[in-house]
C-alpha cells in the first residue's frame, strides 16, 4: 500500500480507490487501524457505488510511521487534513469511528468546504477529560509527576503522555456552539460500553444544523461490526450521496 510522506518526513499509510465524488474517507479510533470490519465494509459500498474511498492510518497506528505516545489529537487532526488535502480530490463524506469521530469534526471545521457530510460511529468528541477523570488517583499522581503511565483498555496496553492530555484540552470541539447545516448522522450501540449511549445528545446540543440524525442501535457495542451494523453504516453514507 502506499504513504504520504509529510512535512516531516514521516509516513501515512493509506488506501485509495478511485471513483466519483462525493468521495468517502474513513477515520480509525484510537489504537486501531485502518483494516477493520467497518472500513472494508464501506470500501465494498465504494466499489459497488463506484465512488471514490481512502482510509488510512494516523501516525503512531497500524504501520504508519512512529510510536502512539509520541503524538496526540492535534497530530492526527494534521494526517487527517494532510490526507483531505494531498490525496482526496474533491468533496467528501467523513466517517469517523470512536476517536475518528473527534477528528472528523476537527477536520469539518478546518476545511468546511471540503466536507459534505459525516457519520459518526460511536464518535467520542472530547473524550479526553471523561479519560483523565476516570484514571484512579495513584495513576493521576503518576502522570503529573513522571509525565506519563503504562495504561491497558480494550485488550492494548501503552503509555499516555501529559501533553496528550493537555492537547486534547486544546481541542476541544463540544465546549462552544458549533453550525453545521450539512448532513450528520451519529450511529451509537446501546451496549457500548467506552462512548456512553447519551453522548450523541450531548452533541447535537453544540452542533446546531437542521439535518442531524441520531440512530440508537439496541443490541450494538462499541465495535459497531456486527452485520447489521456495517448495513446501518452504508446506508447511512448512501441516504447522504442521494441527500
Amino acid at each position: 500500500m502506499p504513504y504520504f510522506i509529510n512535512k516531516k518526513k514521516e509516513r501515512i499509510r493509506y488506501k485509495s480507490i478511485k471513483g466519483k465524488v462525493p468521495g468517502i474517507i474513513f477515520i480509525h479510533g484510537l489504537n486501531s487501524d485502518m483494516s477493520g470490519q467497518k472500513a472494508l465494509s464501506i470500501e465494498r459500498f465504494a466499489r459497488k457505488n463506484k465512488l471514490s474511498f481512502i482510509r488510512f492510518e494516523c501516525r503512531g497506528h497500524g504501520k504508519s510511521d512512529g510510536k502512539f505516545e509520541d503524538f496526540t489529537i492535534s497530530d492526527w487532526k494534521k494526517d487527517l487534513l494532510d490526507i483531505i488535502d494531498n490525496i482526496a480530490k474533491g468533496p467528501q463524506i467523513l466517517v469517523g469511528s470512536s476517536m475518528g469521530g473527534w477528528l472528523m469534526f476537527l477536520a469539518a471545521k478546518a476545511r468546511p468546504s471540503r466536507v459534505t457530510g459525516m457519520v459518526g460511529l460511536a464518535a467520542a468528541p472530547d473524550y479526553i477529560d471523561d479519560f483523565y477523570n476516570n484514571l484512579p488517583v495513584k495513576k493521576r499522581k503518576e502522570l503529573n509527576n513522571k509525565g506519563f503511565i503504562k495504561y491497558s483498555s480494550y485488550g492494548f496496553s501503552y503509555l499516555v503522555k501529559k501533553k496528550y492530555i493537555l492537547n486534547g484540552r486544546e481541542n476541544k470541539i463540544l465546549n462552544k456552539e458549533f453550525k453545521w447545516n450539512k448532513p450528520l448522522i451519529l450511529i451509537q450501540g446501546l451496549k457500548d460500553n467506552v462512548v456512553k449511549p447519551n453522548l450523541p445528545e450531548k452533541i447535537i446540543k453544540k452542533i446546531k444544523g437542521n439535518q442531524i440524525q441520531i440512530k440508537l442501535l439496541k443490541n450494538s457495542d462499541h465495535r459497531l461490526s456486527k452485520p447489521f451494523d456495517l448495513k446501518v453504516i452504508n446506508e447511512a453514507v448512501d441516504s447522504i450521496l442521494k441527500n
